[in-house]
């Protein structure tokens, strides 16, 4: 179900909304300073492409750290996100909730419509997450 669910996406919304963040992605690749930003644009137009099954989750949740460093990254992440929120956050915002619209507008498409407000969300706030598949965030480890 996941796959069919995935190639309608990706035909009806996902290629755009993607290209809007490879788009968002290469602009901060361009300034060294932007790398941060463009790495979570990178893993973000994976999940705008094909976004069922899978899950944003934070670096922190995955790192368990709660060190000073966690806490230094944690500011240098909040201000390239305001800095991602003044440029492209904004738009991507916008074109998520029309995506979003869109989709509920049909009964059937109402799935669909659910995804993108979530994407809309975290298009808003980018950097410090990693898109995980959601079979291997909770499959059991190895021995227990």
């Amino acid at each position: 179900m996941r796959l069919i669910g995935n190639i309608l996406w990706f035909i009806l919304f996902g290629w755009w909304l993607a290209l809007l963040w490879l788009l968002g992605g290469l602009v901060f690749a361009l300034s060294i300073i932007g790398l941060p930003l463009t790495r979570s644009a990178l893993e973000l137009a994976k999940m705008s492409a094909f976004p069922f099954g899978k899950t944003v989750v934070y670096v922190r949740d995955l790192d368990h750290r709660t060190d000073g460093m966690a806490q230094f990254t944690g500011v240098i992440g909040f201000i390239f996100n305001v800095l991602w929120l003044l440029t492209f956050g904004l738009s991507l915002f916008i074109s998520f909730v029309v995506a979003g619209l869109i989709a509920c507008i049909t009964i059937i498409l109402i799935p669909f419509g659910i995804q993108a407000f979530k994407l809309a969300i975290i298009a808003l706030w980018p950097v410090g997450r990693r898109v995980k598949s959601t079979d291997e965030l909770f499959e059991k480890p190895m021995g227990t």
